[in-house]
């Protein structure tokens, strides 16, 4: 498996000044998948596998969005307004595009082309974290299976993550549908035509380290249970 994170990070370059936000909103939902690194590393150590997480915060840019949609660099975000993000430029943009966005998405390129190169198989892994609540509601899922098109490892997963929880627990294409919005998995895996799974996992289980330390026990046991279910 190759795991990538793309909302891992909190850096933000110098030169912008926290996008003149407050520090606690830095660390907050708006700005990274909370603790969505540590899971990560965990998995990989775990697994004897490769993670690619991206360091710099989804306010600078966001690495799961093609880098010409508007949005992917967001002047607000759950109702917060990032000050550093108001009326950019053009060239402004190009030198998050050159610093933030292509030199991760370049190292995840690497990386596949030396496993096709080398002939290994490869199921891709992306991993996300959401919010408990989010304008008003609260979500009930603790993890969530995202997909679009045919993915066997992602229907392999969802049964193997609703028989070690439950169906209301983990949710198929919730709390987001993977669409036309996502970049990362279309991008590396679909035009690779490689299996993978884009799971999300809701915050308040993994803010801690003995949460994050729970789940990926559960999902060194679920990811290559599913893998072995497809023969």
């Amino acid at each position: 498996m190759l795991f990538v994170a793309d909302h891992a990070g909190v850096a933000i370059p110098a030169r912008l000044a926290g996008l003149g936000l407050p520090r606690a909103r830095l660390a907050s939902h708006i700005a990274v998948d909370v603790g969505v690194g540590a899971v990560g590393r965990r998995l990989a150590t775990s697994l004897g596998a490769t993670l690619i997480e991206q360091r710099f915060s989804r306010l600078v840019i966001d690495c799961n969005r093609d880098p010409a949609r508007p949005d992917s660099i967001c002047e607000t975000s759950d109702g917060v307004a990032i000050p550093g993000n108001l009326a950019l430029g053009p060239e402004a943009r190009g030198r998050r595009i050159d610093e933030v966005f292509g030199p991760y998405h370049r190292r995840i390129e690497r990386e596949l082309d030396a496993r096709a190169a080398a002939g290994t198989p490869t199921l891709f892994v992306s991993l996300h974290s959401f919010t408990p609540m989010l304008q008003g509601f609260a979500r009930p899922w603790r993890l969530g299976v995202l997909h679009m098109n045919d993915s066997p490892f992602s229907a392999a997963v969802l049964r193997r993550l609703r028989s070690a929880l439950t169906s209301e627990e983990v949710g198929d294409n919730q709390p987001y549908r993977m669409d036309g919005t996502d970049f990362t998995v279309p991008r590396h895996a679909l035009a690779r035509g490689l299996d993978y799974l884009e799971l999300e996992i809701r915050q308040d289980l993994i803010d801690a380290a003995a949460g994050a330390l729970s789940m990926a026990r559960l999902l060194s046991d679920v990811l290559p249970a599913a893998a072995a279910d497809m023969g």
